[in-house]
């Protein structure tokens, strides 16, 4: 199709995926350029980059494995709300970071209810931070995803191997070997690894359940060195490691999720005639009852805890949650800008370098990117008098790659059933634009938007390197008051941050829907 003549350009698509790899690759030069590799690493930057790897592997590990049984236990249970609770395993995506770690402090913390519960009994508190304060943050937000992953593994077995399994007498031992065992071999690894790159460059849960010399990720060892330092060659040495570490993770991602698939069914519903005992009934449902309640019970401390300090939140609180807005609108903006004709040029084939462009947010913290930033503006003007805008665009940039993992598909559609018939009515370029393809994308397009919005509401990152003391997004100023020991005008500025986040996700999306449906 690439070939024939088709009704709209690519040429924006290029341009959209030059100015991507300039903006991410000039950042990463940037960084290459200011590191200071003659005087080398230091024994903290060395404790830094085990601590990373460390927990990272921690987390991927324990995530996965305890999705195992999450995911059998749904795979094998039909029950009033089992759908429900699939999308809520979706949520922790774009839950604020901060957000997860307030409710686990909430819950885990020395104050928190678990800890009480102890001291009732005469038992000593929880101590939640250092490495397995932010293994257990990261299960928290990995455990849904890592879930998810490995269900569709269990949903892609096909039906009548199950029915085959039991006319042949087989028990729940010897699906498990012949059928479930086989599955896990081929996603768990890919999932393992995917987690693995995501706590790599986790900076919000080290930034507030971390620190310390034993308990410093380099992201972390990246912010200390600007804000405590101001060492611009060390931040860029740091971040030259984070990014190779990152690239490395996410080619192991790559190449462990390509898996080969287990055949083809007749796509008839799963029967398991090996879970109908009463004993794996109940273990089941104790294992869906402990995910649901570890999942949903720091989000219900949340809200128990800050409800009722939302009349009373200062005007900082106000004033962050307003930059917090136009941060997120104008990353959505810029994500849908260049996300757009991105998408347009892969439909039409000519995809290679776009999707490469595409791709490179998912390779570059955008604590690195953020870096990169601030070592080319800081000669040329006060780099906290772009810390919005600087904001809005890192978060654009990484948003990305899920805006064309959602437009891509629709448009592509878009194009093959209405392209020719366009072109024989003479139909071509902005018309075609205007009036087949966007009128058919809105949906998609209110997703993306709502996505982009949703991440960037909740992002804790760039903002730390940018902000000066007068001007904050909403997840610092969460921070902030979290630093201060402000903990219920912080629980009441999260249950904000989490609402509006949500919001803003749902008036977009719900917004491309109407106008689909209109």
């Amino acid at each position: 199709m690439a070939r024939r003549a088709q009704p709209i350009g690519h040429r924006g698509g290029i341009g959209a995926a030059a100015i991507v790899a300039m903006l991410i690759l000039g950042a990463l030069i940037a960084v290459a350029l200011r590191a200071e590799t003659s005087r080398g690493m230091g024994p903290s930057d060395w404790a830094a980059v085990r601590f990373t790897v460390l927990q990272a592997a921690l987390s991927a590990l324990f995530s996965v494995a305890l999705a195992v049984p999450v995911a059998r236990a749904l795979a094998r249970r039909r029950f009033p709300g089992r759908r429900l609770l699939i999308v809520l395993l979706g949520a922790p995506f774009i839950l604020p970071v901060i957000v997860a770690v307030l409710g686990l402090l909430a819950v885990f913390g020395r104050n928190g209810w678990i800890s009480v519960a102890l001291g009732a009994v005469g038992l000593p508190p929880l101590q939640v931070y250092g490495l397995h304060g932010v293994v257990l943050a990261h299960v928290f937000l990995n455990l849904p995803l890592a879930t998810r992953l490995i269900l569709q593994g269990w949903q892609e077995i096909p039906a009548e191997r199950f029915r085959l399994a039991a006319q042949l007498g087989a028990g729940p031992h010897a699906m498990w070997r012949l059928l479930e065992r086989p599955m896990l071999w081929q996603v768990a690894p890919g999932v393992l690894a995917v987690v693995f790159a995501i706590c790599l460059t986790s900076f919000a849960v080290a930034l507030t359940l971390g620190g310390g010399p034993k308990a410093t990720t380099i992201e972390l060892a990246i912010y200390q060195a600007f804000r405590f330092d101001f060492d611009l060659g060390r931040a860029a040495l740091l971040s030259c490691i984070q990014i190779v570490l990152t690239g490395m993770a996410a080619m192991i991602a790559l190449r462990t999720s390509r898996g080969d698939g287990f055949g083809g069914g007749l796509d008839r519903p799963v029967q398991r005639w090996d879970a109908r005992n009463p004993i794996a009934r109940v273990l089941d449902g104790s294992i869906i009852l402990f995910t649901a309640g570890f999942l949903l019970l720091p989000l219900a401390a949340i809200f128990l805890s800050g409800l009722g300090g939302l009349a009373r939140l200062p005007a900082s609180v106000i004033a962050a949650t307003m930059n917090s807005v136009l941060v997120a609108a104008i990353s959505a903006l810029i994500t849908l800008a260049l996300a757009l004709p991105m998408a347009v040029a892969v439909a039409l084939g000519r995809g290679v370098f776009v999707e490469f462009a595409g791709l490179l947010g998912l390779a570059a913290s955008p604590l690195v990117i953020g870096t990169g930033f601030f070592v080319v503006v800081y000669p040329l003007v006060n780099p906290t008098a772009l810390s919005l805008p600087v904001t809005a665009l890192v978060n654009a940039l990484m948003a990305l790659p899920f805006a064309l993992r959602i437009l891509v598909p629709r448009a592509r559609q878009v194009i093959e059933r209405s392209g020719r018939l366009a072109l024989t009515l003479g139909m071509a370029g902005r018309p075609f634009l205007r009036r087949v393809l966007l009128p058919r994308m809105r949906a998609q397009i209110g997703f993306a938007a709502g996505l982009s919005a949703a991440l960037s509401m909740g992002d804790l990152g760039v903002i730390t390197l940018f902000a000066d003391s007068e001007q904050a997004t909403l997840p610092l100023q969460v921070f902030r008051l979290m630093g201060a020991y402000q903990m219920e005008t912080a629980a009441a500025a999260a249950v904000l941050l989490l609402s509006m986040s949500i919001a803003l996700f749902w008036l977009l999306d719900r917004g491309g829907r109407w106008h689909a449906e209109a």
